[in-house]
């Protein structure tokens, strides 16, 4: 099995590629290559905060509600996160979700929370929403 990093390295060769076969960049190269960036921040940022926690794959995707082979895809970047998703992920971790625009750079990260009875992930049915739960995050 590939690791994250060797995963990593093998992307930005793949893309490195791509943009040395062309010594002008197109306006659409630089925006892909700006999104495969935030979708590959995004997913180092949540395999960060999870194996932080030292949880499995498995149980992040109990905790928010998806399939371990979707968290899989996420922490590699090979998929852009809704903002519903975002949520429950934070939940899921028991962390706030911080993206932050400077210019160009952009810098992602979940925060870890104090844990608290009111916090902690709930174990109640994926779909179901429980009374602490906003609406906005129930969603997705």
């Amino acid at each position: 099995m590939v690791s994250h990093a060797q995963w990593k390295l093998a992307r930005d060769r793949k893309v490195a590629e791509s943009i040395a076969d062309d010594d002008e960049e197109s306006a659409e190269r630089v925006r892909r290559r700006q999104e495969l960036d935030l979708a590959w921040d995004l997913g180092q940022a949540v395999y960060d905060r999870r194996t932080a926690l030292g949880i499995a794959q498995t149980e992040l995707a109990r905790r928010a509600r998806m399939t371990q082979p979707q968290v899989s895809k996420l922490e590699l970047g090979g998929s852009m996160p809704t903002v519903p998703l975002l949520a429950r992920l934070a939940k899921a971790m028991n962390a706030s979700f911080s993206l932050e625009f400077d210019g160009d750079d952009v810098q992602v990260a979940f925060i870890a929370r104090e844990a608290t009875e009111e916090t902690a992930p709930s174990s109640s049915e994926p779909g179901r929403e429980t009374a602490s739960e906003p609406r906005a995050a129930a969603g997705g």
